[in-house]
């Protein structure tokens, strides 16, 4: 199975005895162990064929033990798909419609000869982790709203992926915050595969489930569609540190 985008695992329902896969060997559990080790230790060369060796088995991994080996500077993969094209800039497409008076598709470099903005913000997972001071760079998801001609019947935007499983939802409200981009760089490089590239969705004060990755569909709909992880339980409205009072304020 392979479903969210790898970097963000929510939590999953309790699942019944029968469902449960088998348990972990002693043998097993110590050489993920080491391999996480090794993660730590190593030169930047073989730290990125570790990254290449787990964006490819992932989703491949019935045991969900690849998601505990540290990689891609703190981030862990996961996707929800069995697996998910590359794109480039000759056949990416990022299209914008529904309720909108000027639908567009846009290439790679249509996006890139827009407006740039740069954030620094802590990436968190509803599961626990985090990575701290994770610059994104990309255009705004209100401009490219602004552009299309929002109608007055919208209410919400729908977002759909290029894995062809994957999806996620914003109220319009809060896909014009400042804090949402359509993100075309990560830690200061062009967004790699991996990490859901060549563009990807980045919602600063929400749960990294909701930062959908492959990016190919911004639909504006009358009402919220909720996405893949809200399905199966979690919030539509993913705001970091709901659970200890916390509302929109910034991850950092």
């Amino acid at each position: 199975m392979n479903t969210e985008q790898p970097e963000e695992r929510p939590r999953r329902p309790e699942r019944r005895a029968s469902e449960e896969g088998r348990p972990i060997g002693r043998r097993v559990l110590l050489g993920t162990i080491g391999l996480g080790a090794l993660g730590v230790v190593t030169a930047p060369t073989l730290q990125r064929g570790m990254e290449a060796f787990l964006g490819t088995v992932s989703g491949k991994d019935p045991t969900g033990l690849t998601g505990l080996l540290p990689n891609g500077g703190g981030f862990r993969y996961y996707s929800v798909a069995a697996s998910v094209p590359h794109k480039d800039p000759g056949n990416y497409r990022l299209t914008v419609d529904g309720l909108v008076d000027r639908p567009r598709a846009y290439t790679l470099a249509d996006l890139r000869a827009l407006p740039q903005t740069r954030l620094v913000k802590d990436v968190q997972c509803v599961t626990g982790w985090r990575v701290p001071g994770t610059p994104f760079e990309g255009v705004r998801l209100s401009d490219l709203l602004d552009a299309a001609g929002v109608r007055g019947s919208a209410r919400a935007i729908r977002f759909t992926c290029f894995d062809g499983v994957y999806s996620e939802s914003l109220t319009l409200e809060q896909a014009r915050r400042a804090d949402v981009l359509v993100a075309l760089r990560m830690q200061d490089k062009d967004i790699g595969h991996d990490h859901g590239g060549p563009v990807r969705l980045y919602v600063a004060p929400m749960y990294f489930y909701k930062s959908a990755k492959w990016l190919s569909g911004i639909t504006v709909t009358d009402h919220v569609q909720t996405g893949y992880w809200e399905r199966l339980g979690y919030d539509v409205d993913a705001w970091v540190g709901r659970s200890n009072g916390r509302t929109d304020e910034p991850t950092s």
